[in-house]
């Protein structure tokens, strides 16, 4: 059973910056994907003749609770319009998916596991009482064909086999029925054992893999926690096992891995897909949900606050489908993409570089996120994230007010109808922690709460500080939050059509030209924070909200063999060439272009 429960849309909403986020994101890309975008917009998946099998799904797995947790109104109706569709194809034996009956063995059920997801949301978010029964019948139709042999999973239904656990969990805790379990039983037997791959993900490859396909890795660290209850076997904490692994061959300073699209190593000029940050925060979060083992909350705040805003503008009307740590432009590649299975324009920001899974996919990052700031069990209901949000629930209302992870105090105002007991999770990072002005020393405090209104006030500080990287380059950190030299960009705009898809502004594509100087080297380890606003983009590439004060000195850093707009993989020398001065270091998730993976000078 699980430690912590997920709060609903119904329960909890957003506030602050964290607010804020959302809304941009509703009014930009991800909220207008159904006007204008074909693989949304004619669906098969709703009639149409354009895409019919993962894009809908992964749109509305974001866009639902994104819509709710905003409680718009429009949101919603379009929301209901697509399941109102979906829905309306589901045949008598169960099968929604939008293909012909002859065409099922040739079908990649990935798509059924991921509708399943989605239409589980729809549930917690909508209440509509027809949804159960829909998936009912998914499953069983899904089940049936799976043990007669009809079907069978390959390629990325093999893959993900452990994604249709979100569902079959949701039924099996309704209805209890045996048939669910030989059911997830079937998808374990059938589907890919990632143990087993571990040998492949030491030395990356040139060489497209399922085993190694970092969205596939970034969605399986959850897939004990989400199938052991209903396999019957003992959970063994084996994604622990497995982070540890990918952190050391491909791992990134802001707790993601390479992947563009498989596994690439620890070079700081080699990508992370999108796909894979929203997945990988959605796996934290059920696995801290499981486990209440705080390691997974803290990497789920990196990810959050620096891979996932570094890569979509400020306006997120654009993203990447790769970003690298050390980025000094984002530049199509006039020959070989530098990528080990992407193309020449994986980097550029716009609206389906690369391919579009990530385009349709991202969106589920931040709504996400914010159902995780609160969660419970029994009576009692904890703290995880602690961002600007409100939980109303079973007679109680915590309210948080705070601008972190842009500044560390937090006020909490709590009104209750009946005692219980509340508890805030305490970054391990927090240094002079005080509650109620009161200094002590803890990564979790309890409270028990009586009737009436109570507030606590929490503040702590952090220290900015250096953290080692391969190669003898550092990171710098402070909190949850990496910094990188920004480099100045030229957003060059790119506006046109390509296979019956418009590009035009504000969802056009751009290429990213550096305007200011990016080769330097630390001189020293003085680090000095500033604090700003937070504004009203939080992560604005223009006025950071938070920013450190560095010493620095050019060196002879050189380019990647063969590139013009690639820094090399390591610098050349590390002998300064320029007198010592101070700049000024931003967050990772403002600097759209930067410098992370950074050396002193010798």
């Amino acid at each position: 059973m699980s430690k912590w429960n997920f709060f609903t849309t119904n329960e909890i909403k957003p506030s602050g910056w964290l607010k804020k986020q959302l809304m941009m994101q509703a009014e930009s890309l991800s909220g207008n994907l159904d006007k204008m975008w074909p693989d949304i917009k004619n669906s098969s998946w709703i009639g149409g003749d354009k895409e019919g099998w993962e894009r809908v799904p992964y749109w509305l797995d974001g866009f639902i609770p994104l819509a709710y947790l905003l409680e718009d109104e429009d949101m919603i109706s379009r929301a209901k319009k697509y399941i109102d569709a979906i829905i309306s194809f589901q045949t008598a034996d169960g099968w929604i998916c939008p293909c012909k009956d002859e065409d099922r063995k040739e079908y990649d059920t990935w798509a059924v596991q991921l509708i399943s997801k989605a239409l589980t949301v729809y549930y917690q978010c909508s209440k509509d009482e027809r949804i159960p029964d829909v998936i009912y019948k998914v499953l069983r139709n899904y089940y049936d064909m799976l043990k007669s042999g009809e079907i069978k999973l390959f390629n990325w239904g093999n893959a993900r086999w452990f994604e249709c656990f979100i569902a079959i969990n949701f039924m099996f805790d309704r209805c209890g029925e045996g048939w669910l379990c030989d059911l997830a039983k079937i998808l374990k037997e059938q589907g890919l054992d990632y143990n087993e791959a571990i040998p492949l993900w030491e030395r990356p490859l040139n060489r497209w893999r399922f085993d190694t396909h970092i969205v596939n890795l970034a969605m399986m660290l959850k897939s004990e926690a989400v199938s052991c209850e209903n396999l019957g076997e003992e959970y063994t904490d084996n994604a622990e096992k497995l982070y540890e692994i990918l952190k050391e061959y491909n791992g990134t300073p802001v707790q993601t891995f390479t992947g563009d699209e498989c596994l690439s190593g620890i070079s700081p000029i080699q990508g992370t897909e999108l796909c894979s940050v929203a997945e990988l925060m959605y796996s934290y979060e059920i696995l801290y949900a499981f486990t209440g083992d705080k390691k997974w909350a803290e990497r789920l705040e990196v990810v959050a606050f620096n891979a996932l805003p570094a890569t979509i503008s400020d306006d997120m009307w654009t993203h990447q489908y790769v970003q690298m740590s050390n980025q000094i432009a984002c530049v199509k590649f006039p020959g070989k993409s530098l990528f080990r299975t992407n193309g020449q324009e994986a980097h550029l920001f716009g609206l389906e570089p690369n391919f579009g899974c990530c385009t349709a996919n991202f969106n589920q990052g931040w709504p996400k996120f914010a159902l995780s700031a609160f969660m419970y069990s029994g009576d009692t209901v904890i703290n995880v994230l602690p961002v600007p949000s409100e939980v109303k629930a079973d007679g109680k209302r915590i309210k948080l007010e705070t601008d972190y992870p842009f500044e560390n105090s937090f006020k909490y105002t709590i009104e209750a109808e009946n005692e219980f007991t509340f508890k805030v999770r305490i970054p391990s990072f927090a240094e002079n922690l005080t509650v109620n002005g009161e200094k002590i020393n803890t990564e979790e405090f309890s409270f028990e709460i009586d009737k009436g209104e109570t507030e606590i006030n929490v503040s702590f500080d952090v220290t900015p500080y250096f953290e080692k990287r391969p190669c003898d380059l550092n990171t710098v950190k402070c909190g949850s939050l990496v910094f990188s030299i920004p480099i100045g960009a030229e957003w060059k705009m790119h506006e046109y059509e390509k296979d019956g898809v418009e590009r035009k502004f504000p969802y056009c594509d751009y290429e990213l030209y550096p305007t200011t100087d990016w080769n330097y080297a630390f001189a020293d380890e003085n680090l000095v924070l500033e604090r700003c606003k937070v504004g009203e983009i939080p992560f604005s590439s223009e006025n950071p909200p938070v920013k450190i004060k560095a010493n620095v000195q050019k060196i002879n850093w050189g380019l990647a063999d063969g590139y013009e707009n690639v820094c090399a993989k390591i610098p050349e020398s590390r002998v300064a060439i320029s007198d010592e001065e101070e700049i000024t270091l931003y967050p990772y998730g403002s600097s759209k272009l930067r410098m992370t993976e950074i050396p002193f000078v010798k």
